[in-house]
């Protein structure tokens, strides 16, 4: 299985998933999705972060050559140059973070679009991402954490060359200071990032629940609206204050975590910089230093401080991050291979006389819009055994109880379809329960009602062959799963057939079809024709 991310606008490479891709290869796949960008602002972030370094370096040679002389034109010609700098290392900074955002704005994108279609086109949903809000943290907060890598492809490499390049400068002023940054400074980024590989695991996993948290509570209020028709705010607000407190303590764990690392490497990094420049304060007191040299010394000193940091912070944390988010949405795009292969499913088919319903299963057609309704129309013409319940069933004017116990209808049975169409509630929350009058075409209702006394009703009559056509488009996700696996247990031994692309409905099917493209009625007839 081989996935690409659509073409965008701005032409970056293209990110390719297949079975064998792991979280560090999609990383590193993301960091160099965009080399048109990332090139030209590395480049800018090296000449940036060498302008920065020079500062120290110009000053101390102004020292040297004109404060210390009294010459006025030397110290003229070194504030031209020190000006000059300053504008060259702005000019890198502002252009260079543009060209890098652009850059990373170009990937999420293409992620973006990736995730997306997924989404919206998976045929079932299962795992850590069935709950839509889940789904929705992973589309916008681990897309937006695994485009942030693309920053590793850009900022650490002007770092590194400041390093390399302070380094430098401090071996020729002395071999021993400079010895000690470009030895020193590999094995202190080497033990931070051991020191703080706990710490980073930590962070990564209350990023992963502060998520799911906010999902839950997302999904909560998806179905609001109903919940609010059924007079059940109060449990709903209750369960939500109760979904967020609990996203809100994880993330502040998970800050707590990043806090902890970030802090311990500073406090590394700077305790490794102001030995240095102990240092070279002792070496000036012996003689063995300029003032001028001194100056570029603590200079330099206290500018790699953030190099280092930086330099820290992208190769860990930022590193950290994007794996553990390219590791959840491998996991989304893999449960579309899981949700295709969990349920047997047959070779496309293109008309009802196609369908194999002869087994007491329930089967799943994956199809919508007309396509769908000339299914409808071919199974109420040619399998007249069938029970054919369209999207809009109507619903007549008298009580819940009259409108699924009809005529020969045990109120028994009528009871247990009611469960299984997840309406046992009403008994409670309608004015008169089961004696509560539904209105002229279920007016009394809110939608979510109405399709689920629809659905009861054709419950009821325990056909041997049932169609039902999207049977839970008004239902909140929750109340839709719930339903989907009594249904599934209700019509246990006889035939069922569900036109819809739910991922609750497909995620509990026994065999799942698809509807060939672009195939019509081969009778001629119009679409959505006959039946009722």
């Amino acid at each position: 299985m081989w996935i690409q991310a659509p073409a965008d606008p701005i032409r970056t490479r293209p990110i390719l998933i297949d079975e064998r891709t792991t979280p560090r290869r999609l990383t590193l796949r993301v960091i160099t999705g965009a080399r048109r960008f990332t090139v030209p602002a590395a480049v800018l972030s090296i000449t940036h972060q060498l302008g920065e370094a020079l500062v120290p370096v110009i000053m101390g040679i102004a020292i040297d050559r004109a404060v210390r002389t009294g010459d006025a034109t030397q110290l003229a010609l070194w504030i031209a140059v020190l000006a000059a700098d300053f504008a060259m290392l702005s000019f890198s900074y502002r252009f260079g973070s543009r060209i890098g955002e652009l850059g990373m704005l170009a990937v999420q994108h293409q992620l973006r679009e990736l995730v997306g279609e997924h989404l919206l086109t998976r045929p079932a949903a299962r795992g850590v991402t069935a709950a839509p809000g889940v789904a929705l943290s992973l589309a916008t907060s681990d897309v937006n954490r695994l485009a942030w890598t693309v920053a590793i492809g850009v900022y650490p490499i002007g770092e590194l060359a400041a390093v390399l390049f302070g380094g430098a400068v401090l071996l020729a002023i002395s071999w021993p200071l400079g010895l000690a940054v470009l030895l020193g400074a590999p094995l202190l980024l080497w033990l931070t990032d051991r020191v703080g590989a706990p710490l980073r695991r930590r962070s990564v996993d209350e990023q992963a629940a502060a998520a799911d948290a906010a999902g839950e509570a997302a999904d909560l209020m998806t179905g609001y609206r109903v919940l609010k028709g059924i007079r059940a705010e109060a449990a709903a607000a209750a369960r939500y204050r109760a979904a967020s407190h609990e996203a809100l303590v994880r993330t502040l764990r998970s800050r707590q975590a990043e806090g902890v690392f970030t802090g311990a490497m500073s406090l590394a990094t700077g305790l490794f910089l102001t030995a240095i420049a102990v240092a070279a304060g002792l070496l000036a007191f012996h003689g063995e230093l300029g003032l001028g040299e001194l100056v570029t010394v603590i200079g330099l000193t206290q500018f790699l401080l953030a190099p280092l940091q930086g330099f820290a912070r992208s190769t860990g944390a930022i590193w950290a991050a994007g794996t553990a988010s390219a590791s959840r949405l491998l996991d989304l795009l893999r449960e579309q291979t899981v949700a295709e292969e969990g349920a047997t499913r047959d070779a496309v088919v293109r008309t009802a006389d196609e369908l194999e319903l002869d087994a007491a299963e329930l089967v799943i057609v994956s199809a919508d819009g007309m396509a769908a309704r000339e299914l409808l129309s071919q199974l109420r013409r040619r399998r007249p055994d069938a029970l054919v319940v369209p999207h809009e069933a109507h619903l007549f004017a008298g009580t819940v109880r009259d409108n699924v116990a009809l005529p020969g209808v045990p109120w028994e049975r009528a009871a247990s379809a009611l469960a299984d169409a997840h309406c046992e509630d009403f008994s409670s929350i309608l004015p008169d329960g089961w004696d509560s009058q539904v209105g002229e075409g279920g007016a009394a209702l809110s939608g979510g009602q109405r399709q689920r006394v629809a659905l009861a009703r054709a419950l009821a009559q325990d056909a041997q062959l049932l169609v039902l056509h999207e049977p839970t488009t008004a239902v909140d996700a929750v109340t839709e799963a719930s339903i989907a696996q009594r249904l599934h247990r209700a019509r246990r031994g006889r035939r069922t057939v569900v036109v819809t692309r739910s991922p609750a409905l497909l995620g509990v099917a026994d065999r799942v079809l698809t509807i060939e493209p672009g195939t019509a009625d081969e009778s001629g007839a119009e679409p959505g024709g006959g039946g009722s």
